[in-house]
């Protein structure tokens, strides 16, 4: 039996008690501020217990109590130790200060939406805010499979709203910047930048790219690996991750080159330290992209101190190495790749990726064999 009975705290407030029996015949209790929201309670719950998926406060875990388990999980699927850090840094950064000590049960949409909108409010991106969401979900998600909690309210939420004022076009170097960039490549470094611009690659991809998936023969780069910031080997960062994508007539030419004077190592990498071992993301643009910019003369400036302590502007590198990723997607929308090929050749999960990354690019026109060696041409 459901009841709600009007109760005057010691302070002189007034509350509703509503009360009623769970699936096991257990009387339980909840307070609210107002009569409306205790109905409303009782509605919820009268069903949520005919139905047998009732979860009362008293047993519901809390946040971080959820989301322990679910990192536990995470760990015993064996994720990417990159992929760990990250969900630790959202628990432990945004999701735990805030909500840690909410339980389940009473994890509402407009709590949910709230918790959004004070991350925004403290300055943080919605692209930081998107992902914090996707791993709060993912904790709801890992409670609802041990029957802690009956809903997520998280899908339920729309929190995070993009704005067409907000969209950012991604950066990435314009024809000329990428020609003065392959202009002043040197000698050793010249195979990993060409290879960069032309297949699109992911500096991971880059890093564990290996001649066993380079066929030169063919002309086909498949990518079937890639190393984290750990230096570990792992999958594709999605199933489309994994893909071929054709060599252009002067990169074939140079990597074949390249594979004569590669360091040998175990790992049999394409691009490896002078030991054979794997580079290091950051070894890469310390010791080759960003110095590399400025002697092309793609930089900006930034305020900084001569030595003499004058304030003067200082020349630094532009550009990220996964801008180049961009500009190899921009280049082949020039030749006119269709959405769908750009989509398999990026190795994006979905075509929504693509367009929201490029949709800007495109125009109809077709023949891929004529815009790979035109794309190369362009610039060589």
């Amino acid at each position: 039996m459901a009841s709600i009975r009007k109760r005057t705290l010691p302070s002189g407030k007034v509350r509703w008690l509503a009360g009623y029996s769970d699936g096991g015949g257990k009387r339980r209790f909840r307070q609210f501020e107002t009569k409306k929201e205790a109905d409303a309670f009782l509605v919820q719950a009268r069903n949520q217990v005919a139905t047998g998926v009732h979860t009362p406060d008293s047993v519901s875990p809390t946040v971080a109590e959820a989301a322990e388990l679910w990192l536990k999980r995470c760990e015993r699927d064996r994720l990417e130790r990159t992929t760990l850090l990250q969900y630790r840094g959202h628990l432990t950064h945004h999701i735990g200060p805030r909500l840690g000590a909410v339980k389940l049960s009473r994890l509402t949409v407009p709590l949910i939406n709230e918790f959004a909108d004070q991350l925004l409010t403290a300055g943080r991106s919605r692209v930081l805010v998107s992902r914090v969401m996707v791993s709060l979900s993912s904790i709801v998600t890992e409670a609802q499979r041990r029957g802690l909690v009956t809903a997520n309210n998280v899908r339920s939420a729309k929190p995070v709203r993009r704005s067409s004022r907000e969209d950012k076009r991604p950066e990435m170097p314009s024809r000329d910047e990428l020609k003065a960039i392959i202009k002043a490549t040197p000698d050793q470094w010249r195979p990993l930048i060409l290879t960069a611009i032309f297949t699109g690659l992911r500096g991971s991809e880059l890093r564990g790219l290996t001649w066993g998936d380079v066929d030169l023969k063919r002309g086909v780069l498949s990518v079937r690996q890639r190393v984290d910031r750990f230096n570990s080997f792992g999958p594709p960062k999605s199933k489309a991750g994994t893909r071929d994508i054709p060599l252009p007539p002067n990169l074939l030419t140079t990597l074949k080159a390249w594979k004569l004077a590669c360091p040998n190592g175990p790992l049999g990498l394409v691009f490896p330290t002078v030991e054979g071992t794997v580079q290091g993301h950051a070894n890469i643009l310390h010791r080759c992209f960003w110095p590399l910019q400025v002697k092309a003369g793609v930089t900006v400036l930034k305020d900084g101190q001569d030595e003499q302590g004058r304030a003067i502007k200082i020349p630094e590198a532009k550009f990220s190495l996964h801008a180049l990723r961009h500009a190899a997607a921009a280049l082949w929308i020039e030749q006119g790749l269709s959405p769908k090929r750009i989509q398999t050749l990026m190795g994006h999960a979905s075509i929504a990726q693509t367009f929201d990354q490029y949709g800007y690019l495109f125009e109809a026109r077709d023949d891929e064999a004529a815009m790979m060696a035109g794309v190369e041409k362009g610039l060589l």
